[in-house]
């Protein structure tokens, strides 16, 4: 994905909050060199974050005429406003290894015997990985094939096939749990219908003593 970033000069709370009020986010380029600060049209950065590429994939940035490449490092939203506060990127090149979320993306869930024959419900335990790479290596996502998942099966870390240079930062857990199944409770058998009691039949009036007397 590219964008356009312009430089920025001014600094401080008074010079963002004008930036703001000019639909303009402030933000900062670092690594490889001297830090830049820069500013960004606000809605094309709104909805750019929007793009799950635009979080997980390497961007090329113009700044003053010229291409660089970044990557996405942080960025600060509004507490309950839709409005972007700041932006911060990193400068990275083919040999620059970094630590990255990249999105899992799962596929054939509705093929596998698990689902098809089994009928079983498929967890997907986690949904995002953290992994170490060279930045010319960083894949957009990780697609894992659920095709041969079956009933009672788990899928960990070890059983994914990634990409070459790709090492997942499991964060002290040695073998998480990536996807799991688990069987659909069978429906309860409906319970016999309670016996009808019949009404009593309501007691005949008493003829009043005129009607007797008839």
């Amino acid at each position: 994905m590219k964008f356009v970033a312009f430089e920025r000069t001014k600094q401080g709370t008074g010079a963002s909050r004008r930036l703001r009020n000019a639909d303009k986010v402030p933000g900062i380029v670092y690594g490889a060199g001297t830090p830049t600060m820069i500013e960004l049209d606000h809605n094309a950065l709104f909805h750019a974050l929007k793009k799950e590429t635009f979080h997980s994939t390497i961007l090329e940035m113009e700044l003053a005429g010229k291409t660089q490449q970044v990557l996405l490092r942080d960025y600060q939203l509004h507490p309950f406003r839709q409005i972007v506060l700041h932006v911060d990127f990193q400068r990275v090149d083919s040999t620059t290894k970094i630590t990255k979320k990249i999105p899992l993306h799962f596929v054939n869930e509705e093929n596998s015997p698990a689902v098809k024959t089994d009928k079983c419900l498929v967890n997907h335990v986690v949904t995002e990985l953290r992994v170490q790479c060279l930045a010319s290596a960083l894949p957009e996502h990780i697609t894992i094939d659920l095709g041969e998942l079956t009933k009672g099966q788990s899928l960990h870390v070890s059983d994914l096939k990634l990409p070459a240079g790709i090492t997942v930062m499991t964060q002290g857990k040695p073998n998480p749990v990536i996807v799991s199944t688990s069987v659909v409770a069978e429906e309860e058998e409906a319970a016999p219908a309670a016996p009808t009691v019949a009404a009593a039949p309501a007691p005949k009036a008493k003829k009043s003593e005129k009607q007797n007397k008839k």
